[in-house]
């Protein structure tokens, strides 16, 4: 099967378009929700399940792999979606994120340069500052073991080329709304020459390998909420000679569509764009309507596990008293495993006891309800009735019972 991206249709005075990726591992019909199995498994919850719920593919973290179990395993136990169990189209994203925030110690934030923010600002109580950036790349500390590793351009490239994805991401600089324009400059100035180096050593490293299947490099577009920096990224990234685009990097929610606009407005028309990180359900609306193709993000299943639960008429938590003893399905729309077989009372109680079976079925709830709302987007843009379905849609999940019970 070769690989690539066809545009299937435009959505009608927007940027929005469904398409078709094809990949070794099979196709991917966009706009699509792509489930983050940081480790190699979506937390709780069975491949096979990930499977039955609609998911085309599915989102691991190179960093995380990189350091447990390691890429030397993976690539034994035949790559990654080998390795999981997983038969479809696989992701891999760079890893800049987790090595510029998890081996850091910072809050919530990120910051790259301790002379444009106030440290104490940033990082966390009782941790130390465990990643230092240069031109070259970042030297972190393992947030596991406290062992010192160094990740460039070429490095990332040569650990998701052992991990074995189908379609991978460049290595960039991950920067935040704290960061000042002026270091947004220099972390663009970076990410564009690791996106080159990055190129090189993939296509070093497709020629060494050839008898892998064939990967997909995305570069990665940043310039926080500054539309001349954002606009400036994509089009150098987008003159470069990737497979397809991830749009990263510090995004303003409150804006997040006019950024997405910006980007999309600079990148090739025939090639694909990933918006990293984005998965709360207005906020695919908004990706999907201008322009982006396919999401990932750990909301589903972090919100989950946390007992917060999606539904038509709203979020709620179903740890609360409202839940208990309830036999109604979380979701009476809701075609789950979970909804189908298990009231509201059951997910209480399992969630008040601590029970191990409470995140997996409320993850496999939350999956089904954010990759059936994208598939739903996508229909609907291609029958030609998808204002109609996100008027209605948009105004039940913002008014009904349980957003107003919020």
């Amino acid at each position: 099967m070769t690989h690539g991206f066809d545009v299937v249709s435009h959505l009608d005075q927007t940027r929005g378009r469904t398409g078709l990726i094809t990949t070794p591992h099979g196709q991917i019909h966009t706009p699509a929700f792509i489930p983050v199995g940081t480790k190699g498994t979506v937390k709780s919850v069975l491949p096979e399940s990930v499977r039955e719920l609609g998911a085309q593919a599915v989102l691991a973290n190179a960093y995380h792999l990189y350091l447990q179990p390691g890429t030397e395993i993976i690539e034994a136990g035949g790559g990654l979606g080998h390795f999981m169990n997983w038969p479809l189209p696989t992701f891999t994203d760079s890893g800049g994120f987790q090595v510029l925030s998890l081996g850091v110690g910072f809050k919530k934030v990120l910051s790259m340069d301790s002379a444009n923010t106030v440290e104490s600002d940033v990082i966390a109580p009782g941790k130390d500052r465990l990643a230092h950036v240069d031109d070259e790349g970042v030297t972190f500390k393992s947030h596991l073991d406290g062992s010192m590793h160094r990740f460039t351009a070429e490095v990332s490239m040569q650990v998701q080329h052992a991990i074995g994805a189908d379609i991978i991401f460049a290595f960039d600089e991950c920067t935040t709304l704290m960061n000042t324009r002026e270091y947004q400059l220099i972390a663009m100035r970076r990410t564009r020459e690791w996106a080159q180096r990055c190129i090189d050593e993939h296509q070093r490293l497709t020629i060494d390998r050839a008898e892998k299947p064939r990967q997909m490099l995305f570069g990665v577009i940043q310039g926080a909420h500054y539309e001349d920096l954002r606009r400036q990224a994509a089009r150098e990234i987008g003159e470069l000679d990737f497979d397809g685009f991830g749009i990263g990097g510090a995004l303003d929610k409150e804006t997040l569509g006019t950024i997405i606009g910006w980007v999309v407005d600079e990148l090739p028309e025939e090639k694909p764009r990933h918006l990293l990180g984005i998965g709360e359900p207005l906020d695919l609306f908004v990706g999907a309507e201008n322009g982006a193709d396919t999401f990932d993000c750990v909301a589903p299943t972090r919100n989950a596990r946390n007992s917060a639960l999606l539904t038509v008429e709203g979020r709620f938590n179903v740890s609360n008293a409202y839940s208990r003893g309830n036999s109604e399905p979380i979701d009476h729309e809701c075609d789950c495993y979970t909804c189908v077989n298990y009231s509201q009372g059951y997910l209480h109680h399992a969630y008040k006891a601590n029970e191990l079976i409470f995140p997996t079925l409320a993850s496999i709830h939350n999956l089904r309800f954010t990759v059936h709302l994208v598939d739903q987007i996508r229909e609907h843009m291609q029958a030609g009735t998808y204002f109609d379905f996100k008027q209605d849609w948009v105004s039940r999940f913002t008014t009904g019972r349980h957003a107003k019970a919020n």
